[in-house]
């Protein structure tokens, strides 16, 4: 049986316990070990397909989709009013290349879901889902529906024990997060392409000009923080600094001669950005191409608000809603002192005396909730190739669907209304139901749950049936926290 520290450890700093977890005597050890052990592309990632063969899904979705579409006005141009409307034989070509992208989809949440349920590493998995939610992309976008995997597969997961200047180049520079807040389309307003802009806009319909929205979401979320002292003047000479990247295999025409590149890579194409030296927050970076934006993000990167907007959101996540002080304080200090190395950095999170103190601790978001159910019943996985997908929409927090580039929401306001909980009750009982009376609660509370009050045991103990019983225990106020 586990109790305090040992608890803490595999509930705040991991993924929840399963059933032969051992700690051991060193609880901070045991967290910072997993450190070592990580394992960046876990077996379920390595079975997707790779970014070349996703934007090439959406690419025939859409060339297919616009063909759809051409069809259809031509059939309406010819039509008479005598004529019965035609079987369009078209209509469903878009439909099928969709449910593709949608497959994709639910075929890496469902891997995401497995590498957290068989990690023997959770603290750095739970990283990797912080780190994801930080620099967050959301599948409202049609685009980002193949790819929003990949990303946190490919520029997420790789660098979370590296240094915060890689994580943040590979997270901003990534196709998805071009695509996502609209990179991808953003041209230099004197760049070579903007030259030849009137004619290109004429034949292609499409107006070129800058975008600001990955500039400011740099600045604003994923590194310095909100109101920390740059200005809209700093944003827009990031937005120009940025120019230039994009991403191969979505644009057309001449656009996509100018481009260049393999289908789904993060590119820089030269034609589209804008010319000359750029200065922000004070300091000047001279014209080189695609080396001036990431020059900006290597020094956004290192900035002391960046270290401590870093530093409280870390905090937070780990240790209270309103994060103490003196915990904040160091994470800070150690993002300063090793120039960002995230390895340091959680060393100093694990050593905080604050993150080890009992309490209620964190409310579970419905991922965490999930995740930790069902490692504590040991359900390897879940029936279907949409379960995971499903599921996390049934509970209110789809995967990589937050809807927003802040991500979501870190705090028990975000998680714990009435209709959020009766979900998760519904969803106990649904677990509860698969598993039948293969597991005895009342054992099981003593091991995944041993804070557990009287009340809660005595509900358990007196249920009415061992599915009941762990329908109770994944409901109880003390399951719901970590």
């Amino acid at each position: 049986m586990m109790s305090g520290e040992h608890a803490i450890a595999l509930d705040r700093f991991g993924l929840g316990a399963r059933p032969g977890d051992r700690v051991g005597g060193d609880p901070r050890g045991w967290v910072l070990a997993q450190l070592g052990r990580f394992e960046p592309t876990p077996a379920p990632l390595a079975a997707q397909p790779g970014r070349a063969q996703l934007v090439g899904m959406f690419r025939d979705y859409r060339e297919q989709a616009g063909a759809a579409r051409r069809e259809k006005r031509q059939m309406a141009e010819t039509m008479t009013p005598d004529d019965a409307a035609p079987d369009d034989p078209l209509k469903d070509v878009p439909r099928m290349l969709r449910k593709g992208l949608r497959e994709a989809y639910a075929g890496a949440t469902t891997a995401r879901l497995l590498s957290a349920l068989q990690t023997s590493a959770p603290f750095p998995e739970r990283l990797v889902h912080f780190w994801a939610n930080h620099f967050a992309v959301s599948v409202d976008k049609l685009p980002l529906i193949p790819l929003a995997g990949n990303y946190e597969f490919e520029a997420i997961r790789p660098h979370v024990l590296g240094r915060f200047t890689d994580l943040l180049t590979a997270a901003v520079l990534h196709p998805a997060m071009l695509l996502y807040l609209d990179q991808a389309q953003s041209i230099g307003p004197d760049s070579v392409l903007a030259q030849r802009a009137g004619r290109l806009a004429q034949r292609t319909g499409r107006k070129l000009g800058l975008n600001e929205n990955l500039g400011r979401e740099i600045m604003e979320l994923h590194t310095l923080g909100a109101r920390t002292g740059y200005s809209q003047a700093d944003v827009t000479e990031l937005a120009r600094a940025l120019t230039g990247w994009t991403v191969a295999g979505f644009a057309q025409g001449q656009l996509a001669r100018l481009v260049g590149g393999a289908p789904g890579d993060g590119v820089f194409a030269a034609a589209l950005h804008e010319p000359g030296a750029r200065t922000i927050m004070g300091k000047r970076y001279g014209e080189d191409g695609g080396e001036q934006a990431k020059a900006v993000l290597a020094d956004l990167a290192r900035h002391p608000a960046t270290a401590r907007h870093i530093a409280t959101k870390l905090a937070r996540h780990f240790i209270a809603d309103s994060p103490p002080e003196s915990a904040v304080a160091r994470i800070e200090r150690a993002f300063l002192s090793s120039g960002g190395d995230l390895p340091t950095v959680y060393r100093a999170l694990v050593a905080s005396r604050e993150a080890w103190l009992a309490g209620p601790g964190k409310f579970r978001s419905p991922w965490d909730w999930t995740v930790a159910s069902l490692r504590a019943t040991g359900l390897a996985q879940l029936p279907g190739r949409q379960a995971a997908a499903g599921l996390l929409q049934q509970l209110g927090q789809p995967i990589w669907r937050p809807g927003s580039p802040a991500g979501w929401g870190d705090t028990a306001a975000d998680w714990a209304g009435p209709g959020a909980l009766m979900a998760r009750v519904e969803v106990a009982q649904q677990i509860a139901g698969r598993l039948g009376d293969a597991i005895d609660a009342r054992a099981l509370v003593a091991i995944v749950l041993p804070d557990a009050g009287v009340e809660t045991r005595q509900a358990i103990a007196r249920s009415e049936s061992p599915a009941l019983g762990l329908a109770l225990m994944l409901s109880a106020p003390e399951f719901l926290r970590r």
